[in-house]
């Protein structure tokens, strides 16, 4: 059982994000300190940015010490941020992560460790009742969005209706059990995670969240859904007997990876150790 002093440390994997950031850490920064009873911490995993995001991520540390930065010179996607920032799990009792537009609000990711006391893992989610969309995402994306949920309930079986809501909470023991198993760099990185935990025997919730569809993203639709599609099938295959048999193909899907233009997937222990 989560007590209500916990500590908890909050992930924002940020790339090129000086234009957006700022606000979103005053505002979880302002929100924690006055509304969390426990320990918090706010840690910026800067992947590969160039531009100004860590003076901004320093600025705002400077007005809130609870506020750090983490920084990967190189890009290394936004999975692989998180599976940096998550080796810090040993910090603190539940580990977070939101997204660094803001789309989830500070009260609405506090609910989310409101629930760690009925689940391993407790997750946002905009497509379940009771969720609040102030902005919802385009035809195109919503579109997108739903053929790849039906692509991912067919290769898992998982029944979550939002694998990809930017908003998640983790135990450390599960954190710390799974860890190793997070092989995803790109965005179907949440893919990988819900996979592993449920694989692990840890009981993942799903609970409608407040959300708002923000401008500025860097999601390149038809490249971004390819790749994920791509690493959605790793995955399963990664939990396959076949798994073994596949490492001969494994230049051509550094090549694939490559030409599209995505971060490659991290490598693994031996199979003997997955899950």
């Amino acid at each position: 059982m989560i007590e209500p002093t916990s500590s908890l440390l909050l992930l924002i994997p940020a790339y090129n994000e000086e234009r957006r950031i700022e606000p979103v850490l005053h505002d979880y920064a302002r929100y924690f300190e006055q509304n969390y009873p426990g320990k918090f911490q706010l840690v910026v995993v800067l992947n590969g940015c160039r531009d100004n995001t860590r003076a901004v991520v320093e600025r705002v540390a400077a007005l809130h010490p609870v506020v750090s930065v983490l920084e990967f010179r190189e890009a290394i996607g936004k999975g692989g941020a998180i599976i940096e920032g998550l080796k810090l799990a040993p910090l603190a009792d539940i580990i977070g992560y939101v997204d660094a537009d803001g789309a989830t609000p500070p009260a609405a990711f506090h609910d989310l460790v409101k629930r760690t006391g009925e689940a391993d893992c407790v997750i946002g989610s905009r497509w379940l009742p009771g969720a609040v969309l102030h902005i919802e995402q385009s035809g195109k994306r919503r579109f997108a969005s739903r053929v790849f949920h039906l692509i991912v309930q067919c290769l898992f079986w998982m029944n979550i209706r939002d694998t990809q809501c930017g908003a998640k909470v983790i135990k450390r023991a599960a954190v710390e059990k799974i860890h190793s198993s997070l092989r995803i760099a790109d965005m179907a990185f949440d893919i990988n995670l819900l996979y592993a935990l449920k694989h692990a025997g840890f009981r993942v919730l799903e609970v409608p969240t407040e959300w708002t569809d923000k401008a500025g993203t860097k999601v390149a639709l038809g490249r971004t859904s390819l790749t994920m599609f791509l690493s959605a099938v790793r995955i399963r295959l990664i939990y396959s007997p076949v798994y073994n048999w596949l490492r001969l193909f494994r230049p051509i899907e550094s090549w694939v990876y490559r030409k599209l233009r995505a971060p490659q997937p991290l490598p693994g222990p031996s199979d003997s150790k997955r899950g």
